[in-house]
C-alpha cells in the first residue's frame, strides 16, 4: 500500500552508490537539453523565455516521484505548449498579465483532471483519440510548430490573423521587405551546428553546444543593439502622428474594454433575477449597450492593427556617433549630407500604447534579455474580474483535450522505453504522475507540462537507472534560476525559434498515413482529413481534433450499424470462408451465415434482414446455420431480434441451429428463457459438428449435385453425391 502512494519508494530496491552516479550524470545530461528547449518551448506557448524554467523545476521531479516510469522525463513539449498557446489565445493577449495567469490555471486544470482520471483508474479514455486521428494532428502540429518560428528566424514582427496560414503569408510579405540577415544568419549556424553534432556523435548536447556558442558570439559582436528614445527623437511628424493615433486606439480600447467587463457583471445579476423567457427592458438595455461596445471595440482593434503594421514596415536611419539618444529620421529621407551609422532601424510596437518617453528602437537581432533571478512559489493568480471556479470551468474544454494529447504522448514514450528495460509500467500511476506535475508545478508558474521524447531518449541513452536522475535535472533547473540567468541575456530569439524547429522535425510521420491506409481506408481518410482540418483551422486546434474524433465514432457506429454478414462454404484446404469473398460454391439447402460483431440496439434487425435476403436468393434452403464465434454481446434488443429471427425462420418451414456461441451469449439467453426456445439440440460447439449432424439430417433425401458440404455425407453416400 505505501508503494502505491509513494511509487519511489521501489527505487531503492538494490540501489548502490554506482547506480547513483550514473542517474547524477543522467540528470545533468538531460538538464543541458532541457534549459535551452524550455525557454523555446515557453515562447511557442505564448510566454516570457523564461516561464519555461519555471515549467522545468517542479514537473520532472513530481512527475518522477509519483509516476512508474523510472526514465521517463517530462516538462515543457512542443505540441502541449503550441496547444496551451492556440487555447488561450481568445481569453488574453500572449505574453500579458492576464495570459500568463490564464496559462498556470490551465496546467492546474489538466493536472486536475489527469489525477481524477489516474486515481479513478479511468486511463483508457486516451483510447477516444485514435492513432489515425493522432497522427494527424500531430503531423499537422509539427508544420504549425516549425513555421510559427518564421518570424523570428527572419526578424521580422506581424500580428496574428484569424487563420495560421494567413499569418504565414503575413511573415512571408514582411520578410520579402525587409529580413534581418544577421539575425537568419545565427538561426541558420545554429540548426547547422545541432545537425552536425548529432551526425558525429548523438551523446553531445548538440542543443547547449548551440546555445552557448551563439549566446557567445552574440555578446561578443552586439548582436543586440535597442535604444530607448523620446518621441521628440522621431524627425517624421506623419510617423509621430500614427504613434499618437495608435495610442488613442489603444487607450479607448482598454477604456471600453472596463467597461465592457463592468456592464458583463450587471447583466449577470439582471439575468440572474429575471423570471421567465422574456428579457426585462433593463436586460435589453444593457444587451444594446454591450453590443454597441463590442462594435466600437472591434472598429478600434482594426484601425489600431492597421496603424500597428504601417508602423512596423517603417525604417529608420540614424546619424554615426549620435550619442545615446541619437534622432531617428525614416530610411532615405535623412538631411543632405548626414552619414548613418549603417543600421536599418525598427520601432517596436506592441499591443500595449507606446511610452512617449521611451520608445523601443530596434537597431539588430532580438535576445531574450533579462530573466529574473530566483524562483517563484505561491499560488496560482487569478486574471481579472475572474473567480476561481469561473476560470476553471471555463478552461475545463481546452483542458481535457491537453490532458488526453498530453498523457497519449507521455505514455506512447512510457511503454516504449519500458518495452527495452523490462520495466513494469501502470498507465493509470502514470496518469497520476503527470497530474501531480501539472498540479505542483503550477504552483511553481509552471504552465502544462507533459512528457518529452527526446529528453527521455537522453535519458535513456544515459543509462539512468530511476527517476533520481529528474530530481536530480530539476535541481540543475533550480540552480540556474538562482544563479546562472544573467548568462542567458544575449540569448538570440532566432536560436530559440531553430531549437523548436529541430525538435518538431521528429514529429513528422508520413509513414503513418500509409499505415492507416493499409490499415484500413477509413483510418487512412481519417488521418488525412484530419491534417487538413488542424492546418485550416490553426491556430484553434482542438478543431481539428473535434473532426477527427467525430469521424472516427461516425464510422465506429456505422461499423455497429452495418457489421459483416458473411454466407461461408467450405475452401479446398477444408476451412471455412466468405463464398462470396473467394468465389466458392454454396450448398443450396443449407446456409452457414457467420455474423461478426455484438448483437446490439444498432444493428439487431440487421441479421433478420440478411438472413431473409439469402431464404428469397435460395428458394430450395432448408437449414439455416448460425456460425456465432463473431457474436461477442448480446443485449436485450439483440436478443428480441434473434427471437424474431427464429420465429420467422421456423414459419416457413426452415430449420435453424447455432454453432459456436460464446458463454457470455448463452448466459444472456438463458436468462430470457430463449435458449428453450432455441432448444439445446439445436445448438453446437462448432462448425463442423453442426454440419455432420445437419448435412445427414437435410440430405436424406438426396444431396444436391457437387455440393461442397458433401464430406459430412457417410462415405457410400459421399460418392453417389
Amino acid at each position: 500500500m505505501l508503494t502505491k502512494v509513494f511509487p519511489f519508494l521501489l527505487w531503492f530496491k538494490d540501489y548502490d552508490t554506482g547506480k547513483f552516479r550514473t542517474d547524477v550524470v543522467a540528470g545533468i545530461t538531460v538538464a543541458m537539453v532541457l534549459i535551452p528547449q524550455s525557454m523555446a518551448y515557453a515562447q511557442l506557448a505564448g510566454l516570457p523565455a523564461y516561464y519555461g524554467l519555471y515549467a522545468a523545476f517542479l514537473p520532472p521531479m513530481v512527475a518522477a516521484l509519483f509516476g512508474s516510469s523510472r526514465q521517463l522525463a517530462t516538462g515543457p513539449v512542443a505540441v502541449v505548449s503550441l496547444m496551451s498557446a492556440a487555447s488561450l489565445e481568445p481569453l488574453a493577449t500572449a505574453g500579458s498579465t492576464e495570459f500568463i495567469a490564464y496559462s498556470v490555471l490551465l496546467a492546474l486544470t489538466v493536472g486536475t483532471f489527469q489525477f481524477l482520471l489516474g486515481v479513478l483508474r479511468l486511463g483508457l479514455v486516451v483510447n477516444l483519440l485514435s492513432h489515425p486521428v493522432v497522427n494527424g494532428f500531430t503531423n499537422a502540429a509539427a508544420i504549425i510548430i516549425a513555421s510559427s518560428q518564421f518570424s523570428k528566424l527572419f526578424g521580422v514582427y506581424v500580428d496574428k490573423a484569424p487563420h495560421h496560414y494567413e499569418t504565414i503569408l503575413h511573415v512571408c510579405r514582411s520578410a520579402l521587405h525587409y529580413t534581418h540577415l544577421p539575425t537568419l544568419a545565427m538561426g541558420v549556424f545554429s540548426i547547422a551546428i545541432m545537425v552536425i553534432l548529432k551526425r558525429v556523435n548523438p551523446k553531445i548536447p548538440n542543443v547547449l553546444v548551440a546555445v552557448a556558442v551563439t549566446t557567445v558570439i552574440s555578446f561578443a559582436f552586439k548582436f543586440n543593439h535597442d535604444v530607448f528614445v523620446p518621441a521628440a527623437s522621431i524627425k517624421a511628424p506623419a510617423i509621430t502622428a500614427k504613434i499618437d493615433a495608435f495610442n488613442r486606439d489603444v487607450a479607448e480600447i482598454a477604456s471600453l474594454g472596463a467597461e465592457r467587463a463592468a456592464l458583463n457583471t450587471r447583466l449577470k445579476a439582471v439575468e440572474d433575477h429575471t423570471e421567465g423567457p422574456i428579457p426585462s427592458s433593463e436586460q435589453m438595455e444593457l444587451d444594446y449597450e454591450l453590443a454597441r461596445i463590442n462594435a466600437r471595440i472591434d472598429t478600434l482593434k482594426a484601425s489600431s492593427g492597421s496603424t500597428r503594421e504601417a508602423l512596423r514596415l517603417v525604417h529608420f536611419s540614424a546619424p554615426k556617433e549620435a550619442g545615446e539618444s541619437p534622432a531617428f529620421y525614416v530610411w532615405g529621407q535623412e538631411p543632405q549630407g548626414m552619414e548613418t551609422d549603417g543600421r536599418k532601424w525598427r520601432l517596436k510596437v506592441g499591443n500595449k500604447p507606446l511610452a512617449l518617453d521611451g520608445l523601443k528602437m530596434i537597431g539588430a537581432g532580438a535576445v531574450v534579455g533579462d530573466i529574473p533571478k530566483g524562483l517563484k512559489v505561491g499560488i496560482p493568480a487569478l486574471p481579472d474580474n475572474t473567480t476561481f471556479l469561473g476560470a476553471f470551468i471555463q478552461l475545463l474544454p481546452f483542458a481535457v483535450i491537453i490532458s488526453l494529447l498530453g498523457f497519449m504522448e507521455a505514455i506512447a514514450i512510457a511503454k516504449a522505453m519500458a518495452a527495452k528495460t523490462g520495466q513494469k509500467l501502470d498507465p493509470n500511476q502514470e496518469l497520476i504522475g503527470q497530474g501531480l506535475a501539472n498540479i505542483i508545478g503550477s504552483f511553481g508558474q509552471s504552465y502544462a507540462v507533459s512528457g518529452s521524447f527526446s529528453r527521455s531518449a537522453v535519458n535513456l541513452q544515459a543509462n539512468a537507472v530511476s527517476g533520481i536522475s529528474s530530481v536530480v535535472t530539476s535541481l540543475m533547473v533550480a540552480l540556474t534560476l538562482l544563479f546562472f540567468t544573467p548568462l542567458l541575456y544575449h540569448l538570440p530569439q532566432a536560436v530559440l525559434a531553430s531549437v523548436i524547429m529541430m525538435a518538431v522535425i521528429g514529429l513528422v510521420n508520413v509513414k503513418g498515413f500509409v499505415h492507416a491506409w493499409k490499415a484500413k481506408r477509413a483510418d487512412g481518410a481519417i488521418s488525412v482529413i484530419t491534417f487538413i482540418c488542424t492546418l485550416y483551422f490553426a491556430p484553434h486546434l482542438e478543431e481539428g481534433i473535434m473532426v477527427g474524433v467525430a469521424l472516427t465514432f461516425i464510422v465506429f457506429i456505422y461499423k455497429n450499424l452495418r457489421p459483416r454478414v458473411a454466407l461461408l462454404s467450405r475452401s479446398e484446404d477444408q476451412t471455412f470462408r466468405s463464398s462470396v469473398k473467394f468465389g466458392l460454391k454454396e450448398c443450396q439447402h443449407i446456409a452457414v451465415v457467420r455474423f461478426d460483431g455484438p448483437l446490439i440496439f444498432t444493428n439487431a434487425s440487421y441479421l433478420e434482414d440478411k438472413v431473409l435476403e439469402f431464404i428469397t436468393e435460395k428458394p430450395d434452403l432448408r437449414h439455416i446455420l448460425i456460425e456465432s464465434s463473431g457474436i461477442n454481446d448480446v443485449d436485450a434488443s439483440g436478443e428480441e431480434a434473434l427471437a424474431i429471427l427464429i420465429e420467422t425462420v421456423r414459419e416457413s418451414g426452415r430449420g435453424i441451429s447455432f454453432s459456436s456461441m460464446k458463454e457470455e451469449v448463452v448466459a444472456v439467453l438463458e436468462r430470457t428463457h430463449l435458449l428453450e426456445t432455441i432448444g439445446k439440440e439445436n445448438i453446437y460447439p462448432n462448425g463442423e459438428r453442426a454440419l455432420t449432424a445437419i448435412y445427414q439430417q437435410i440430405h436424406k433425401e438426396g444431396a444436391c449435385g457437387g455440393c461442397p458440404l458433401s464430406k459430412y455425407l457417410p462415405a457410400e453416400e459421399a460418392v453417389s453425391a
